[in-house]
């Protein structure tokens, strides 16, 4: 049984401060625990002690991109069956085939999902 008052954790993996922002503060807004990484190094650094509940993960980053950051998840025990959203800009088809067939759970494309959206698709999937 699911518990009622269990306050979720989501790990953000974004290199644009801005986006970054936004999405932790309508993340916290709403009672979620926000982690924050701006690089992918960063993130499987903080994946060694932090086991988020959901990884909102962007593909273009500098160090590591996402699709490296999402091997890395996949092939570590510890947090290789949290779900992963995608964060994406239009152009990045390929990508995000190559993410979803990695096992992610979905992607988002940036410009086209609002802060209220991208919180009901975190939603949808942690309520599965």
């Amino acid at each position: 049984m699911e518990d009622e008052n269990k306050k979720y954790t989501i790990m953000i993996i974004e290199d644009d401060v801005f986006v970054m922002d936004i999405y932790q503060t309508k993340l916290s807004q709403e009672g979620f625990n926000v982690v924050g990484a701006i690089n992918g190094v960063e993130a499987v650094k903080k994946l060694e002690t932090e086991i988020p509940d959901l990884i909102l993960l962007d593909i273009i980053m500098p160090y590591m991109g996402g699709l490296e950051v999402l091997a890395e998840i996949k092939k570590n025990e510890r947090v290789k069956n949290v779900p992963v959203i995608m964060l994406t800009n239009l152009s990045q088809k390929e990508e995000v085939n190559s993410a979803m067939g990695m096992g992610a759970n979905d992607f988002l494309i940036k410009s086209h999902f609002t802060p209220s959206e991208v919180l009901e698709k975190i939603k949808n999937i942690l309520n599965k």
